[in-house]
C-alpha cells in the first residue's frame, strides 16, 4: 500500500479479491485494509465499496457521504485531487443528498474508524522513533516523564479505540447503531489526540512539510468529519441516550 494510492490502489485491491473479501470476510478485510491505509498514509476510495456493499447496490460506484458540519462530500474514484485540506484525497463537495440507510451508516462508520486507528498508530510510530533518537541536554527525549506521559496516553486512546471497533459489530442491543456511533467517535477522538501528543513530542520538526506527520494529522481531521466527525457523534449519542432513557449494554465484559 505504501507504493500506490488512489485508482492505482484501488485497482491493485480489486485485482486481490478486495469485493470478494468484502463479501465473504467482512469482519477480517475492513479492519485490515482500512488500518492499513491509515498506517501507510496511503489512500483508496474503497469506503464507497463498503457502504454499497451494506446498502446492498453494486460495487464499483460511489455514494454522497455526510461530512460534518452538515454538508456532503462524495470520494471520488479517480486521481483528480480537490480537497483543501489534504490536497491528495480526491474527496468533492456535493449537494445534500438523502440519508444513507442504517446498516450503511454503520458499516461505513467501522470502516472510517479502522482508518483513523491505523493514522494514529502511524503518528505514534513517527513520535516513538522520534523520542528514541533526539538526545537534548545529555539525554534521550524518551526518558523524560513528560515525553513519556504524552505517548502513553496515546496508546491507551487507541487501544481503547481498538477494543470498541472490535466490539460494535457484537454488539447484543444496538438502538439505532449506537454501538458503531460510539466506536467511531472513540477512534476520531484517539486520532486527534495522537496529532496532539506527537505534535509536542516531534516538536519543531513536525511542523516542517518534509516530516510525515502532517499528512497522517490532515488525513485524520477529514476522516473524522466523514459521516458525523467526533463531537457530532458525541452529541447524537447523548442526545439518544436521554431519549431512550437508559443505557444499552453494548459490550459483554
Amino acid at each position: 500500500m505504501a507504493a500506490a494510492s488512489g485508482a492505482a490502489l484501488d485497482a491493485a485491491l480489486a485485482d486481490l479479491g478486495w469485493l470478494d473479501m468484502l463479501d465473504e470476510i467482512p469482519d477480517l478485510a475492513v479492519p485490515l485494509v482500512f488500518r492499513l491505509l491509515g498506517e501507510t498514509g496511503a489512500h483508496a476510495p474503497v469506503l464507497n465499496d463498503v457502504l454499497l456493499r451494506a446498502s446492498g447496490a453494486a460495487p464499483g460506484g460511489m455514494l454522497p457521504l455526510p461530512f460534518a458540519g452538515g454538508s456532503w462530500v462524495a470520494w471520488e474514484r479517480d486521481d483528480d485531487p480537490s480537497s483543501a485540506l489534504d490536497p491528495e484525497l480526491p474527496i468533492r463537495r456535493v449537494p445534500q443528498a438523502n440519508p444513507l440507510p442504517a446498516a450503511a451508516l454503520g458499516a461505513g462508520r467501522l470502516a472510517v474508524g479502522w482508518w483513523l486507528v491505523g493514522s494514529g498508530r502511524a503518528m505514534l510510530a513517527l513520535a516513538r522513533r522520534h523520542a528514541l533518537d533526539r538526545v537534548q541536554f545529555g539525554r534521550r527525549i524518551g526518558s523524560f516523564q513528560a515525553v513519556r506521559h504524552r505517548l502513553a496516553e496515546t496508546l491507551v486512546a487507541l487501544e481503547g479505540a481498538e477494543a470498541t471497533l472490535h466490539a460494535a459489530p457484537a454488539a447484543p442491543d444496538d438502538p439505532g447503531g449506537l454501538a458503531c456511533l460510539l466506536a467511531k467517535a472513540a477512534a476520531g477522538r484517539a486520532a486527534l489526540t495522537a496529532a496532539r501528543h506527537c505534535q509536542q513530542v516531534l516538536g519543531g520538526i513536525g511542523f516542517t512539510a518534509e516530516h510525515q506527520l502532517h499528512r497522517h494529522v490532515k488525513r485524520s481531521l477529514i476522516l473524522d468529519g466523514l459521516l458525523g466527525s467526533t463531537r457530532e457523534l458525541t452529541r447524537e449519542a447523548g442526545a439518544a441516550l436521554r431519549a431512550n432513557g437508559f443505557a444499552p449494554r453494548l459490550a459483554q465484559l
